[in-house]
């Protein structure tokens, strides 16, 4: 490998660290527009990104936390008209809790300055340099998922 091949190969990752951040920064401004704390903010977007909803105790294991917080979180979300509990659709037993509405549009409602910015810059890109951005970034979260399944 050449030191330009390095070179370049390090830049594009402290690119992507730098990515890493301003999406925790972009996170931390979502919980602070909507006004809840960010383990909130972050809840409503795995409920908002699943469908069906998600059982308290899967919403807990994705945010690692423990059951009784989950609850806590739970509560306090339906609390604010952000989710709320729905039977589950096969097992009676349990609930699932879903995203309300009214969460869905405060979310794009706040997001939408983000998604206007990352539109912005999109549109500098010619169509072969989005398809290989695109291509790029699903392989990058390809490899971080795998990462995140094996700190498991």
């Amino acid at each position: 490998m050449t030191r330009r091949q390095t070179r370049h190969r390090s830049e594009v990752a402290v690119a992507i660290r730098e990515l890493l951040q301003a999406n925790d920064d972009a996170t931390r401004g979502l919980a602070r527009r909507l006004g809840v704390g960010v383990t909130d903010a972050v809840a409503l977007d795995h409920l908002l990104g699943s469908m069906a909803g998600l059982g308290p105790t899967e919403l807990g294991h994705r945010l690692g936390i423990r059951s009784a917080s989950a609850t806590t979180l739970v509560d306090r979300l339906q609390s604010a008209g952000h989710a709320q509990r729905v039977p589950h659709p096969s097992d009676r037993r349990r609930q699932t809790v879903i995203a309300t509405e009214t969460a869905h549009a405060e979310v794009i409602g706040a997001l939408a300055p983000l998604f206007e910015g990352i539109e912005q810059a999109v549109d500098r890109l010619d169509p072969v340099q989005a398809a290989a951005t695109v291509a790029f970034l699903r392989e990058v979260a390809a490899v971080m998922r795998a990462y995140a399944a094996d700190e498991a």
